[in-house]
């Protein structure tokens, strides 16, 4: 079993119980009126979810007689790659109240792609503008979700 991955699904664990945290700090509503804290709770939990679940497999597979591999004491690209993922993430939370959700996830997905190792400039604009506008949408317009606007007002 790598030490990176299970050092880092139990980051991924960490991160989902503080943003489970976090969001039941806001008003959670129900599910035919959501507040603002349900869309962060169920994905934190689903987070959790998803950590606790690959580490069980780390944890089969290793006991499976998969060798590990030794250690060179460097960071791989594995590791470098969620760095940069919980960076950009910490980044575009503390710019959500002043620049607003749609702003801010369009630029968490153009971070979020490009760390994933998409290099076309036209793949990336259109897939974070198509993930901002669908995503405002479906929460602020239609499920009538009260996101921060930030100084634009979007």
């Amino acid at each position: 079993m790598k030490k990176d991955e299970v050092v880092g699904a139990v980051v991924v664990f960490l991160f989902g119980g503080l943003t489970v945290l976090m969001s039941l700090q806001m008003p959670l509503g129900t599910f035919r009126m959501a507040g603002t804290g349900l869309f962060p709770l169920c994905l934190g939990i689903l987070l959790m979810i998803l950590a606790a679940l690959y580490l069980a497999n780390l944890i089969f597979t290793a006991g499976a007689g998969r060798e590990e591999e030794p250690a060179s004491g460097r960071c791989t690209t594995d590791t470098r790659q969620m760095m940069t993922f919980l960076g950009a993430t910490f980044l575009c939370l503390l710019l959500v109240p002043y620049l607003g959700y749609p702003i801010v996830s369009f630029l968490l997905m153009l971070l979020l792609l490009r760390t994933l190792g998409i290099k076309r400039w036209n793949a990336l604009l259109a897939i974070s503008l198509s993930t901002a506008f669908v995503s405002y949408f479906l929460f602020v317009r239609w499920l009538k979700i009260p996101l921060p606007k930030g100084w634009i007002g979007l």
